[in-house]
């Protein structure tokens, strides 16, 4: 179980911390004790396994979102590092940090359903059957939305720049653009 956390909490609490700001490290523990407690009776192989975990959070996410009774909060939580993993310099994470915070807020401003779909495929590394899953949505929808919040990522980014919008999200001091409204 240390190594399935190792390897999936990170892109976890990124997911999470899109859809439930600050609370983001709550829900992920909350999604790991249910899913300590649920793995002895999962059958399937890692990409399920995925799955089933990022399922299980999103659920836990919509969850906290009703009882907080609240929507998507600023993005402003720090991302933790595992314990028992040497860190990097300083200046290398503080930059990482940065980007990581800058992406998900550009994230944050799209519709929901184009955020959901860009974080599962980008983010969570999942493909468009495996988010339809978790979504429950068809495969097609998840490509649609998952498109079209990249169209509006690149759009905001400037379309007339050249560089994938990934390399430009995590380029440090790039301005995003983004009107009062966050779109």
């Amino acid at each position: 179980m240390a190594r399935l956390w190792t390897e999936l909490n990170p892109p976890l609490e990124r997911y999470l911390r899109a859809l439930v700001g600050q609370a983001a490290q709550d829900v992920a523990s909350e999604t790991w004790l249910q899913a300590a407690r649920d793995l002895p009776g999962f059958r399937g192989d890692a990409a399920g396994l995925r799955v089933w975990l990022f399922r299980m959070a999103r659920n836990r996410a919509v969850d906290e979102l009703r009882r907080a009774g609240r929507r998507r909060e600023d993005l402003v939580a720090e991302p933790v590092e595992p314990r028992g993993v040497a860190a990097p310099d300083a200046a290398a994470q503080a930059e990482e940090r940065s980007a990581t915070r800058r992406a998900l807020a550009l994230v944050a401003g799209l519709p929901p359903d184009q955020a959901e779909a860009v974080l599962l495929r980008v983010v969570a590394g999942l493909d468009a059957k495996q988010c339809a899953q978790i979504l429950g949505k068809r495969p097609g929808a998840v490509r649609v939305a998952a498109m079209r919040g990249l169209r509006n990522l690149a759009t905001a980014l400037g379309a007339e720049d050249e560089t994938p919008w990934r390399e430009r999200a995590l380029r440090p001091g790039v301005g995003v653009g983004l009107d009062g409204a966050g779109r």
